[in-house]
Formats: structure tokens, C-alpha cells, sequence
């Protein structure tokens, strides 16, 4: 009997030996599925950074040793995402949270609402003030308006990090309703540039980035859709203010008229001083210079805001020209002040539902199909569309598209952005893409000038810098996750 003892206990340590192993297979197992739903959670949320610095892992009775330590000590030494930065730490919700949207969508209404119609400006100053002067010269007061707004974003983005939005809104409300009052007196070219391209936009621009800014910080996973909403409000004000001005014009005057726009403005962009606010703590920092050129380093970054500034370079000329395209081509007099309205109304739509369904799809891709779609109506319907029913058709089709594209801009720089630099790194790709907007329309306007007043040439710029767009934006994509049709990006 003896000498089966030994034989018994190697059968007894053996069967330990299978049950560890079955128990530490079970364990790995459990731990991976564990990380598998925390990773498809964070993907879920748009943010794929977290995954590595959040693993769930065993107890310590139970830890599974890593086959390769030296990358075990590495994920070990990563550092945790600061308080309130992590994805389950945005409310994405609640009443401050809609709050602040609906504070930045009185904002929005007030600074890119009046942006959307600057098609009124220049017809009204062809015609009336500056009538001696080409369109060409004066579109430079309205693209030069759009450019100040989005490039002193550099500052604005700054103090933002630094102290807040409080005072940006409060200062920027008093300088965007003085600008206003100022361009309602004025009566030659250089005080309408004073008034309304420089100091207005100052203003505004304060305005515009506070509230851009103020969302990011409430929003993570919905945030496609929080900015949808919240620049539906500039969708709004363009289709308010065009019916609005034209009719007033013609009954009180240009002056009472903006002076009547910049007391609506005052009231409702009190509201967004009292309810647009960050939820994180203001840090501020010391200015430094490579701040604002660190983002260019990493390619979705730079390549983003190229796409960007290719698109601003084309997207702003429907807005200036189609009221005086439409008038050439022998529209109906009585549907041309309708055009714009049109556009930034169906715009409502295209700026709420392309973000929604960003967040389930991914932002760049949806990006590319709105920016796609913009392309190909404009080449291949504003282009050969000569009847009141084509211009209309592209007035609809472009708001949508166009709309979707504002409203996704800010989304994807914050997408790909650390939330503690959201004022730089948006400042920055405003700044950038302003010089789109500046330049745009008094290139647009001299090639009309150069070709007798046929818009033509201006069509093929307008739609070949959105294929431009389009094209990068694929690439930015690519960077990020190859060509991998179906990925959430």
C-alpha cells in the first residue's frame, strides 16, 4: 500500500494545480470582457484616450501577472485623467447644463445669426452709401466682419482658460451692441469698416467663444447634439433678421433699423450673461506663445483646420452673393428677399439633426458627408440651375448641408482636444479659418469683376474649395483610424 501513497498525492497536487490554473483562466477571462465593455463605453463616449488609463484589473489575491512587465509598469505610470475631465464626469444633461445651451443659443442668435445674413449688408450698401464702390470693395466690410469675429478668438479663447466666461460675455455684450450703434450712423466706407468689421466683431467674438466654449465642458457623449442645438440659434437669427431688416429698411431707415437689432441683441444676450457658465474652474496661465501652435504637431489637428479653412473659404459666398446672383439671373423680385431666409431656415434642421446623429455615427463622419453634400449641389445644381424652382431647391438643400457644417466644426476640434486648452485650441483653428472667411468673398468678388458680372467663375470657386474641404477631411480621418469604412470617428 505504501508505495501508492506518493501516487495520491500527486494526483491531489495536480488537480490543485489544474484548479488554479482553471480559476486564473476564468479570471483573465473575466478581466478582459470587463475591459472589452469599458473600452466600447469610452469609444461610445468619443473619447478612446481614457481606455488605456482606466483598466479594470483583478484584486490583488487575484492578479494576473502581465506577460510583458516592462509594458505593465509603463500602463501602471500613465496618469489619471484630473478631476472632472474624465467622460463619466460630464453631466451630458440637466437643467445648468440645457441652461447654458440655451444661453449660448441667444448668443448665437445675436453673433453668427447676424453673420448669416450679411447678404443684406451688402446689397443694401451697393445700392445706397457706398454705391460708388465695387462689390468687391465693399464685401471687404462684411468678410473682414467674419474674420475679426473668429480670429481675435486667439485672445478670447486665452482668457477664457484663464478667468472664466463671465466677463467675456459682459464685455463682449457692451462692445458688440456699441459696434452696432456705431455702424447705424455711419455714412462713409471707412466708418462702416471701423464700426461693423472691427469693432462690433471684437464684441461678438467674445460672445461667440464664451458660449462655444462654456458647452464643451457640460457635454461629452451628446455633445454632437448639444451644439446642434445651441447654433440653431444663429440658423434662427439668419432667418429672422433678413425678413426683418429688409422691411424695416424700407419703412424707418437703415439706421433705426440697426439700432432696433442691437437693443433685440442687448436683451437677449443678457440672458446669456446670466446663464452661460464653465463647469470646470478657470486656470489661469501664463501667456506662452507655442500654446497656440502645439495642436499643429499632431496631424488630426492640422489637418482638421485645414479642412476648415478650405471650407470657410467657400461656404460664406451663397451667403454674400446669392440675393445679387439670383437678381442677375432675372428671379422673381418678390422671392429674392426670401432667398437667405430659406437657406438659414432649413439651416435650423441641418444644425440640430447632423450633430445627433453624430454622436451615434461618429463627427467626422459625418462631417464628410455633409461637406460632400454641399460640393455637389453647388457644382452640379446652383451651377446649371437657371428657374426661381433651382435657386430655391439649392437654398434648401445648401442650408441643410451648410448648417451641419457649422454646427460639427467646433465638435471636432473638441473631439480631438485636451477639455484644460479648449479655449486655445478652438481659438486658434478660428483664427486660421478666418483667413478663409476674409479673403473668400473679395476673391469671389473680383473674379464676378473680372468676368463682366457673370457668376460663373465665382460658382467653380465656391464648390472646388469644398471638394478641397471634403478631400482633407478624409485624410484627417484616415490619420486617425486608416480606411476603415464602418469605424465611429
Amino acid at each position: 500500500m505504501s508505495p501508492s501513497r506518493p501516487t495520491s498525492r500527486s494526483s491531489q497536487s495536480t488537480a490543485t494545480m489544474e484548479n488554479n490554473n482553471t480559476s486564473r483562466q476564468t479570471d483573465e477571462k473575466k478581466a478582459a470582457q470587463q475591459n472589452q465593455i469599458f473600452t466600447q463605453q469610452a469609444n461610445d463616449y468619443g473619447d478612446e484616450t481614457v481606455t488605456d488609463n482606466s483598466r479594470i484589473s483583478l484584486p490583488p489575491s487575484k492578479t494576473v501577472v502581465d506577460a510583458d512587465p516592462e509594458k505593465a509598469a509603463a500602463d501602471a505610470g500613465k496618469p489619471q485623467p484630473p478631476p472632472g475631465h474624465a467622460p463619466a464626469d460630464y453631466p451630458d444633461g440637466g437643467l445648468e447644463a440645457w441652461l447654458v445651451v440655451a444661453g449660448g443659443w441667444c448668443g448665437l442668435f445675436c453673433t453668427f445669426g447676424l453673420i448669416n445674413c450679411v447678404g443684406v449688408f451688402v446689397e443694401y450698401y451697393s445700392k445706397g452709401p457706398l454705391a460708388s464702390y465695387d462689390v468687391s470693395a465693399i464685401s471687404w466690410i462684411t468678410s473682414s466682419q467674419v474674420f475679426f469675429m473668429f480670429f481675435t478668438g486667439l485672445f478670447a479663447g486665452r482668457l477664457y482658460d484663464s478667468y472664466g466666461p463671465r466677463w467675456l460675455l459682459i464685455g463682449g455684450t457692451l462692445i458688440y451692441v456699441f459696434g452696432l450703434m456705431m455702424t447705424s450712423l455711419a455714412s462713409q466706407y471707412y466708418q462702416f469698416f471701423l464700426a461693423q468689421s472691427i469693432l462690433s466683431s471684437m464684441g461678438s467674438a467674445a460672445v461667440f467663444n464664451a458660449c462655444m466654449s462654456s458647452v464643451v465642458s457640460w457635454f461629452h457623449r451628446r455633445r454632437g447634439a448639444a451644439f446642434g442645438i445651441m447654433v440653431s440659434g444663429s440658423s434662427l437669427g439668419g432667418t429672422v433678421l433678413p425678413i426683418m431688416m429688409h422691411k424695416m429698411i424700407e419703412s424707418v431707415g437703415f439706421g433705426w433699423t440697426l439700432r432696433t437689432v442691437a437693443f433685440l441683441f442687448l436683451f437677449l444676450l443678457t440672458i446669456a450673461c446670466l446663464t452661460v457658465k464653465s463647469r470646470l474652474p478657470p486656470s489661469p496661465k501664463p501667456f506662452v506663445l507655442a500654446d497656440y501652435f502645439s495642436g499643429f504637431l499632431e496631424p488630426a489637428y492640422a489637418l482638421t483646420v485645414v479642412a476648415e479653412f478650405l471650407f470657410f473659404w467657400g461656404v460664406f459666398l451663397p451667403f454674400n452673393y446669392i440675393i445679387l446672383q439670383a437678381e442677375r439671373q432675372g428671379m422673381d423680385p418678390t422671392l429674392v428677399p426670401y432667398i437667405l431666409p430659406i437657406i438659414n431656415a432649413v439651416s435650423i434642421i441641418g444644425r440640430i439633426a447632423p450633430g445627433i446623429a453624430a454622436d451615434k455615427l461618429g463627427r467626422f463622419n459625418v462631417m464628410i458627408l455633409v461637406t460632400s453634400l454641399s460640393a455637389v449641389i453647388t457644382l452640379a445644381l446652383w451651377i446649371p440651375g437657371k428657374s426661381n424652382a433651382a435657386i430655391i431647391v439649392y437654398a434648401i438643400i445648401f442650408g441643410f448641408a451648410s448648417g451641419g457644417f457649422i454646427s460639427l466644426g467646433p465638435a471636432l476640434i473638441a473631439q480631438i482636444s485636451d477639455i484644460r486648452q479648449i479655449g486655445v485650441r478652438t481659438g486658434a483653428a478660428f483664427a486660421v479659418t478666418s483667413l478663409g472667411a476674409l479673403t473668400g468673398s473679395p476673391i469671389a468678388g473680383a473674379i464676378v469683376k473680372s468676368r463682366d458680372g457673370d457668376y460663373l467663375g465665382l460658382q467653380l470657386f465656391c464648390g472646388m474649395t469644398m471638394v478641397g474641404a471634403v478631400l482633407v477631411f478624409i485624410v484627417a480621418r484616415w490619420v486617425q483610424v486608416g480606411f476603415v469604412v464602418n469605424k465611429k470617428v
